[in-house]
């Protein structure tokens, strides 16, 4: 199934989310990613100053892709309802 995230906080809800369905904790994660455990907890909290290469690590360790297309007209209250 497809996430629609439109907000870092609804992104980093989405890694947590798959990151969890792996079974794996933080710190599992941040090795797979050559990344510290905090990193992963800010890439998770949505803060802004995360950086691309470090969003693109996690998704590679996830076995997960960014997928680019036109904005569906969800409205984004509709979309935090999911998480």
């Amino acid at each position: 199934m497809d996430t629609i995230a439109r907000t870092p906080q609804q992104l980093g809800a989405a890694i947590k989310r798959h990151r969890r369905q792996k079974h794996l904790t933080q710190g599992n994660l941040g090795d797979k990613m050559h990344a510290r455990q905090a990193t992963v907890s800010k890439l998770e909290a949505g803060e802004p100053a995360t950086q691309m290469r470090i969003l693109m690590d996690a998704l590679a360790a996830l076995d997960l892709e960014l997928v680019i297309r036109p904005r569906t007209k969800v409205s984004a209250k509709a979309i935090e309802d999911l998480f």
